[in-house]
């Protein structure tokens, strides 16, 4: 079993729901468990075009016997069967699963980058994180120092968790 880490983020309907379906889904998967989840954060959408609705993000930590391609399919399985579509970059979206750190690989293909590329230029990513790994230190990235760097500003812990297990 490898640990693995993965991103969830919702702007559409209603966003908390499809974090639980999406996080259901994922503790579903064969030869996988979810072993913790962060909260749920509220952030104002970044890197899009404007008018979009704030994002709810949270991060789950998974022991997983899946490859990380595998575990990479399975994620946009996940979305799709969720009816996430894609008709432009950075569309708004029902759900987004993001493959960010797997224990013990370091990848850069053109299908998967291992740790995920942004993970340390994302507040909202980052901020689950610090729940998961309080030291700073996930399954190989040292992410403290960059939680000093990135604007946190328009990111709000909501009073919500996911019930794991």
């Amino acid at each position: 079993m490898s640990e693995a880490v993965v991103g969830l983020g919702s702007n559409l309907g209603d966003k908390s729901q499809n974090l639980l379906l999406a996080v259901q889904a994922l503790s579903r998967l064969p030869g996988t468990k979810i072993s913790s989840a962060s909260s749920i954060y509220a952030c104002a959408a970044q890197e899009v075009p404007e008018g979009q609705e704030d994002y709810h993000n949270l991060a789950v930590v998974l022991e997983t016997a899946m490859s990380p391609m595998a575990l990479l399919g399975a994620c946009l399985g996940i979305e799709a069967s969720m009816g996430r579509t894609r008709p432009k970059r950075n569309a708004p979206r029902i759900i987004d699963l993001d493959l960010l750190l797997y224990e013990g690989v370091k990848s850069e293909s053109y299908e998967l980058t291992l740790p995920h590329p942004r993970i340390l230029q994302r507040a909202f990513v980052l901020l689950p994180l610090k729940e998961l790994y309080p030291s700073g230190r996930a399954p190989g990235v040292f992410f403290e120092p960059h939680l000093k760097e990135v604007d946190a500003s328009s990111c709000e812990k909501l009073d919500q968790r996911i019930e794991i297990g």
